[in-house]
């Protein structure tokens, strides 16, 4: 099995490149609006789009302008244009990296197109995310094609529409909450008021807008501004940005305001100063809004007036959770499992004195391959950690239930339920079957 380890699905881009003038998306002729149906995996948005002709899924990010390509496969491959190689830099503690710069594509969402889409391209195979989101991502894709449009993005029904600006009529909304969108370049900020319990003081903060980060919020940390270090904090790995690594602390915040509506308690990710320092337009940002806030509400995101409405959903009041296993999981190749294939016979009489009829269960199986699901990575100290867990370990078994059943989501779902619940694993390490138990305790 091919080993990728460190590639957390907590996947943040910021970038600092030129957005290179081009054609921008429309809308066929004659259509008010495209309505889009997502996958919502791991908090972020998967859309399918096709690429020169080829469908391939891009998550939503906010966080960036031009689409970036990577994980391409033989089976995915594309054919892009006018190629010239370039370097790229944004978050993360490595250097630059190699890409390709390509001209003239064709990009489609059902009745959304544009047939001169400037593209990025990156070979570098550890540059994948479908590990840990449990499915094919080959890319991301942000302001290019949100700009043209009034764009809503219902998180509880997971549908997007793509609306002509020139056509959209708002209706009233009483519960809505509608703020100006400051754009800045291709990026879209926010204005929000966060208390930390270090200093008990409300803060005015400058937020990227990001439904490319899978967390909640980040904050940078700012003497002056009065961001400063958590009172209470562990040490994490917060996951990768173009270049490279980002380590970090992650806390909770007092509370959080947004467009005048508050939450308690919302998770916050401090990343390390090195991760930032490729990011030359941080001016007076002060962190970003991930998108474990933003599915708390129905947004519309209004480029070309410069809005944003938020309107809570179902979400809302879900609390906010951090990791109490310890474990991030992963698929990394496939396993053989035995897997029942049903028939049973019955019928056998016993002659014994009670005249009772006895059942002979013959059970059939067939063999079947299923993704592995790996342990990618493991907090130090966390539960898991503590009785012997490691990196690499294959999860056979989670509390007496096959989990080649079962997708990484849900499998993930069942080693972090509640806390005090004891988690039952068997797992495969080098071709040994292995038993741990342990109990799920709060973080924070």
């Amino acid at each position: 099995m091919v080993k990728r380890k460190h590639f957390l699905w907590l996947f943040f881009f910021a970038f600092c490149f030129i957005s290179y003038g081009q054609g921008g998306f429309a809308l066929e002729k004659g259509n008010k609006f495209e309505k889009v149906r997502f996958k919502f995996v791991n908090n972020l948005i998967l859309i399918p789009i096709e690429v020169n002709g080829v469908e391939l899924s891009f998550i939503l990010d906010t966080g960036v302008n031009n689409p970036i390509l990577f994980n391409l496969t033989g089976a995915d491959s594309v054919e892009i244009k006018n190629a010239k190689e370039i370097l790229l830099k944004g978050l993360g503690e490595g250097k630059p990296i190699k890409a390709i710069r390509s001209t003239g594509n064709r990009f489609r969402l059902g009745d959304v197109y544009n047939n001169n889409q400037d593209l990025f391209l990156i070979s570098d195979s550890s540059m994948n995310l479908s590990p840990r989101m449990g499915l094919d991502v080959h890319g991301i894709i942000g302001y290019d094609i949100l700009k043209n449009f009034i764009v809503e993005i219902n998180y509880s029904r997971k549908k997007i529409k793509f609306h002509d600006p020139d056509k959209y009529m708002y209706k009233n909304c009483r519960k809505c909450e509608t703020r100006r969108l400051h754009l800045e370049g291709s990026k879209a900020y926010v204005f929000a008021d966060v208390k930390q319990f270090s200093t008990n003081k409300w803060v005015g903060v400058k937020l990227l807008l990001d439904t490319g980060s899978s967390d909640a919020l980040w904050l940078f940390e700012n003497k002056e501004q009065e961001i400063v270090e958590p009172a209470h904090f562990f040490d994490d790995f917060l996951g990768f940005g173009l270049s490279g690594r980002i380590h970090g602390k992650r806390a909770r915040v007092k509370n959080f305001i947004i467009a005048g509506l508050e939450m308690e308690g919302a998770k916050v990710a401090y990343p390390d100063s090195l991760a930032l320092q490729y990011i030359n337009s941080m001016r007076d940002r002060n962190g970003s809004l991930g998108s474990e806030i933003l599915r708390r509400f129905n947004l519309i995101l209004d480029y070309p007036n410069n809005k944003i409405t938020f309107k809570k959903n179902s979400s809302y009041k879900d609390p906010f959770k951090y990791n109490m296993s310890g474990i991030e999981l992963q698929h990394n190749g496939l396993r053989v499992v035995k897997a029942l294939a049903g028939g049973i016979d019955r019928g056998v009489k016993d002659n014994s004195a009670d005249n009772r009829i006895k059942i002979l269960a013959s059970e059939q199986f067939h063999l079947e391959l299923h993704p592995a699901l790996e342990i990618a990575e493991i907090r130090e100290g966390s539960p898991a950690h503590k009785v012997g867990l490691k990196e690499g370990d294959v999860i056979v078994e989670v509390n007496n239930r096959n989990v080649y059943r079962y997708s990484l989501q849900e499998v993930r779902g069942m080693i972090n339920k509640k806390a005090g619940e004891k988690i039952y694993l068997t797992v495969d390490r080098s071709g040994s079957e292995l038993k741990f138990s342990f109990v799920l305790k709060k973080v924070l």
